[in-house]
């Protein structure tokens, strides 16, 4: 799986926090890491330079084999708490979408004692049936 990390111009996005967004997102989506292609995220500053409650942003999008893309965001005090709350809402959203799909692939077996019962008979066959044992009962008769 391949992480992308994007920012504003107002967050720093130096390697050793590439790394950590990195890191931060591979430990928590561990139990998805082989079902996803790539995730992709974007840090931003909604108010600039400026300080203010919740102005950091943290959007993330996974990219499920063969389904469609999931995004989140997550707003926060600090960019810590961003990519944080982010990466378990993303971790929740693929739970709820694998655990979907794990649902519709279940086979449920016959308890044991029970053997599998013959498959019906085709009209054919029965038409055949019918017609050997009027054939028995003629040639009983002649």
């Amino acid at each position: 799986m391949l992480t992308h990390v994007f920012s504003d111009k107002h967050i720093d996005s130096d390697k050793r926090t590439q790394d950590w967004v990195t890191a931060t997102v591979e430990v928590t989506l561990e139990r998805h890491l082989e079902d996803l292609t790539r995730v992709e995220v974007h840090l931003s500053d909604e108010n600039g330079g400026k300080s203010g409650p919740k102005d950091k942003r943290c959007k993330m999008e996974a990219r499920p084999k063969g389904h469609q893309p999931i995004l989140v965001s997550h707003d926060a005090d600090s960019l810590t708490q961003a990519v944080e709350g982010a990466a378990q809402k993303l971790e929740h959203a693929l739970e709820h979408l694998f655990g979907k799909l794990r649902g519709k692939r279940t086979v449920t077996l016959a308890p044991e004692g029970f053997e599998a019962k013959e498959p019906k008979q085709t009209a054919d066959d029965l038409l055949e049936e019918e017609f050997l044992e009027k054939e028995k009962e003629l040639d009983k008769i002649s």
